[in-house]
């Protein structure tokens, strides 16, 4: 039975239909597209149906059946977006959630037959069981999980593979909050009297650089000597580490990672001795005076230092004096402790780290701001006296 020209209904079964219906003609390949669908009922309801797929794909609104798994729609999507859009850390990243805690559980579900319930089955597994053992994903890599899917399903919902990205639907679990580590004044001198009384000042001068600039690991280890003036570090890139790419250096996610941090004078004196020592063994191995593109922070050779050899370094180092809690990304955290309690605004203070904006800052240190409502109380008193 035909229905306008545009599409018509088979028997296939006492009470199952085969639909056929014209999608238009492929603007690339300039073919008709023909499409198929099953329908069980009478021949009343498979007419009704067809009317409304008709109806859906001249509204733009319909979704080409398909027998595409989330798996093989997954791939696509990291090697044509993903790998294009993304850096290769963060692909990285995305590539190892999928295959570990996607594929293997919901991976052969076809992609239109996705329901928000068949992700939070997924989610409540993954707390329960993690990759098949004993013991559950943390829900921090669960909201991972949820976020990366989020994702690529927005992708297919653009690109109308599916109708709806249902992650919109599901919730990640939520995630106990956890304070920084931060050192204390009597902490940070603490952890210098003990850097500085060990052979070589490496790890020493590491130390007093980020805890006062606040810079992050990846941008203290791509840093060059002509970023240093000797009053500012300018921070124009960073180095990243990938599996499959190894080291490389990357420009700042966003134009306020790019930024001039001014220098207490402390890490001021420090640099400037880490440069006469580093000259010096250039020198003594044969290599010359280190140019000024030379790497501030390279290996004794000269070549870039690991961002992940420097971690282990630091590591071992603070099992050694009895510090292990305290890690590189502590030493920022510090940075930014101390600035919020001398009271500076959250804007410099987010320039300063290079956050996205002053949103960011105030998501990761709001709870260091909490003493200051009775100042507040304070200032206005003065209005009234």
């Amino acid at each position: 039975m035909r229905n306008q020209g545009q599409g018509h209904i088979r028997r296939r079964g006492r009470e199952s239909w085969e639909l056929k219906f014209d999608l238009g003609r492929d603007p690339l390949s300039g073919k008709r597209k023909i499409r198929y669908a099953s329908f069980k009922g009478t021949k009343r309801q498979a007419q009704a149906e067809l009317n409304r797929l008709i109806s859906e794909c001249a509204s733009g609104a319909g979704v080409d059946p398909s027998k595409v798994t989330l798996a093989e729609f997954l791939d696509r999507w990291e090697r044509d977006w993903a790998s294009l859009n993304v850096s290769p850390k963060t692909l990285e990243r995305y590539t190892e959630l999928l295959r570990r805690h996607v594929r293997p559980h919901i991976g052969h579900v076809r992609i239109q037959r996705l329901r928000a319930v068949t992700l939070m089955e997924l989610y409540a597994k993954l707390l329960r069981e993690g990759q098949g053992g004993n013991v559950g994903l943390a829900a921090r890599t669960v909201g991972h999980v949820h976020r990366v899917l989020h994702r690529a399903l927005g992708h297919a919902a653009q690109w109308a593979v599916i109708a709806q990205n249902i992650a919109d639907n599901v919730s990640p679990p939520p995630v106990e909050t956890t304070e920084v580590q931060i050192l204390q004044s009597e902490d940070v001198q603490g952890l210098l009297e003990r850097l500085r009384d060990r052979r070589g000042r490496l790890l020493y001068t590491i130390a007093v650089v980020m805890l006062g600039t606040g810079v992050r690991r990846g941008e203290l280890l791509a840093l060059r000597w002509r970023d240093f003036d000797g009053a500012k570090l300018r921070i124009e890139r960073s180095l990243e580490q990938t599996r499959q790419h190894g080291l490389r250096f990357k420009s700042p996610k966003t134009k306020h990672g790019r930024r001039a941090i001014s220098l207490p004078p402390a890490a001021v004196a420090e640099l400037r001795l880490h440069r006469k020592a580093q000259q010096e063994m250039r020198l003594k191995l044969g290599l010359g005076k280190a140019p000024d593109d030379a790497l501030i922070f390279a290996n004794w050779n000269g070549e870039v230092r690991s961002p992940d050899a420097l971690s282990k370094e630091w590591a071992a180092c603070m099992d050694q004096i009895g510090m292990a809690e305290i890690t590189l990304h502590s030493l920022r955290h510090t940075h930014a402790s101390q600035l919020i309690a001398a009271g500076m605004d959250v804007l410099t203070i987010s320039r300063r780290l290079g956050h996205g904006g002053p949103a960011i800052t105030l998501g990761v240190y709001g709870h260091l701001y909490s003493n200051t409502d009775d100042k507040a109380a304070a200032i206005i008193e003065a209005t009234f006296t």
